[in-house]
């Protein structure tokens, strides 16, 4: 699925611990339009389940969550 996905941002948080994924995320979601794709990468363990949480709570769709050569990637389409 991941491989027909073209994000229309990507943000790479890796290095970056908790809860500066959260943040930048929440930050480069609103630079996107509705509708639009924004790709995260991150290395923090937490991400996985900080980054699920967050789509809850913000209402955004996690489209996909994998973890690939070591990095967690998500993809987010902004609902809102």
């Amino acid at each position: 699925m991941t491989d027909v996905l073209q994000p229309n941002r990507v943000l790479d948080c890796s290095g970056l611990l908790c809860p500066l994924p959260v943040i930048r995320t929440s930050k480069a979601i609103k630079e996107i339009a509705i509708g639009q794709v924004l790709k995260v990468i991150a290395t923090d363990p937490g991400a996985p389940a900080d980054m699920e949480a967050w789509a809850r709570q913000t209402g955004n769709e996690l489209i996909d969550a994998h973890e690939e050569n070591g990095k967690y990637v998500f993809f987010f389409r902004r609902v809102r």
